[in-house]
């Protein structure tokens, strides 16, 4: 009598692999990208601290970018993920908002685009996963 595995076996083992390892990358791809929306936090962060600075100073706030002081890229470039916008709804309010570069920004590119918001209270939102 002989030990060992019939070849059927093998093939359902190395199928069930596959299948757990197609798995695994695609939480690890969602993982590692969920990381790099730590850029986008960090500068709408800086967007809203330079943002309340400048409404202390002039009694609101400002939809340009280039005034706060702040590295913030309005386009795809090779040194961030994101591309950065402000949306100043009146002297009150104002959201800053991070797009997601599908092309041009930091190498890897993602496939996905998204944004990541954050308004005059400090309240993050975005796409389910990336917050």
């Amino acid at each position: 009598m002989r030990k060992g595995f019939t070849l059927m076996e093998l093939i359902i083992v190395i199928i069930i692999l596959g299948v757990l390892a197609t798995i695994g990358f695609t939480q690890y791809q969602r993982v590692v990208e969920k990381g790099r929306t730590s850029e986008a936090k960090t500068v709408l962060g800086q967007l809203r601290t330079a943002e309340e600075a400048y409404r202390l100073e002039h009694d609101g706030y400002t939809g340009d970018i280039n005034e706060l002081g702040v590295s913030a890229p309005t386009a795809c470039v090779p040194t961030h993920y994101f591309q950065y916008r402000i949306d100043a709804a009146g002297p009150a309010n104002f959201v800053a908002t991070a797009e997601r570069c599908v092309g041009g920004g930091k190498v890897p590119q993602s496939t996905l685009n998204y944004l990541i918001s954050l308004d005059e209270t400090g309240a993050f939102t975005g796409e389910p996963g990336y917050i």
